[in-house]
């Protein structure tokens, strides 16, 4: 099969990246966090999939856990893909439906509240989105509409105040904490690490939650674009269907890519961008790579570096009033 652009700009040597790996995360799972093993969610997506399988290589099959976590708007695929993966690794695997515990804390009636602020009718049996607002409309701000379908299948689209967008944010942001609190149950029980999934384009964007998909002990695949993810991804015999699955955020209860919530453009073009802003790379030989205009990557420059700056608190530890220096260590 003939490479993308991308992929030949990206190109990883897969042996090389793991033995690196291997290096580092024994390290950081056996002595400085004196842990057996580790706890990963597994979702049937990409990310999740190669960390999954990356830590079998590395740390063998028994020091992996794998939970499922599914809830009443997850994708059917989601449980089922896991599962086969987990049954290829001969990985222990634990489903935790995380439905009771958002429906106790609120989380589908209080999205419902701020979705029928803007449109009243929505109730049983609709499905809903959010979507970023299409490029070429944008000048200076990003702006989100709301899409929700009818149980007749009818499809409306209306721009979101940021009091609606902020409370729908923040009621589904509740998914992420809901599958950290059940990793890290099982982490403790087993004395384990957690491993997060989040690839390098997701982690310098800050397309995570805070304190919840973007908490973790271990991040091993962090540093990879996701177009070198997929590279390792082949190399690690990841399932095709795996493979060939288009990436989700897999929160909201319409089928939602992620160029369409956070992105703006397919991941390809979005690393491209992305490694040339860390190599200073002007932006018309970008353009050459992706296919895109010349503006177009340099509004892709401007929204990287946005970015960057609205999620930066993400990345930060608590705030102290003063340091607060730890005892010595041997």
């Amino acid at each position: 099969m003939e490479m993308t652009r991308s992929e030949e700009l990206l190109r990883i040597d897969p042996p090389a990246v793991l033995r690196r790996m291997e290096e580092v995360l024994k390290e950081q799972v056996f002595r400085q966090l004196k842990k057996r093993g580790v706890v990963v969610g597994l979702s049937g997506g990409i990310d999740s999939s190669v960390t999954t399988a990356s830590c079998v290589r590395i740390l063998g099959s028994e020091r992996v856990v794998a939970l499922l976590m599914p809830e009443r708007d997850s994708e059917g695929d989601s449980t089922r893909l896991g599962r086969l993966l987990a049954e290829q690794l001969n990985v222990k695997s634990v489903v935790e439906d995380i439905g009771p515990l958002l429906e106790g804390a609120g989380c589908y009636r209080r999205r419902d509240d701020a979705i029928r602020t803007q449109i009243p009718e929505y109730g049983p049996g609709y499905r809903c989105k959010i979507v970023l607002s299409e490029a070429a409309d944008r000048r200076g701000f990003d702006f989100f509409h709301l899409v929700v379908e009818s149980p007749e299948g009818v499809q409306q689209k209306t721009r979101l105040s940021s009091e609606a967008y902020l409370e729908i944010v923040a009621a589904t942001n509740m998914k992420q904490r809901a599958r950290k609190f059940y990793e890290y149950f099982h982490a403790d029980r087993l004395n384990f690490a957690v491993a997060g999934t989040p690839n390098r384009l997701e982690y310098d964007q800050g397309f995570f939650v805070k304190n919840g998909d973007g908490a973790a002990d271990v991040k091993p695949i962090a540093h990879l674009y996701k177009t070198q993810v997929y590279q390792l991804a082949k190399y690690l015999n990841i399932p095709e269907e795996i493979r060939r699955r288009p990436p989700t955020t897999d929160t909201y209860s319409l089928p939602q890519s992620q160029e369409e919530f956070y992105f703006s453009v397919p991941y390809e073009q979005m690393d491209l961008c992305l490694y040339g802003v860390n190599h200073h790379l002007p932006a018309r030989e970008v353009s050459e790579a992706t296919g895109l205009t010349v503006e177009r990557v340099d509004r892709i420059y401007s929204q990287i570096a946005s970015k960057r700056r609205a999620t930066k608190y993400q990345h930060m530890r608590p705030l102290l009033v003063e340091d607060i220096e730890g005892p010595a260590l041997d």
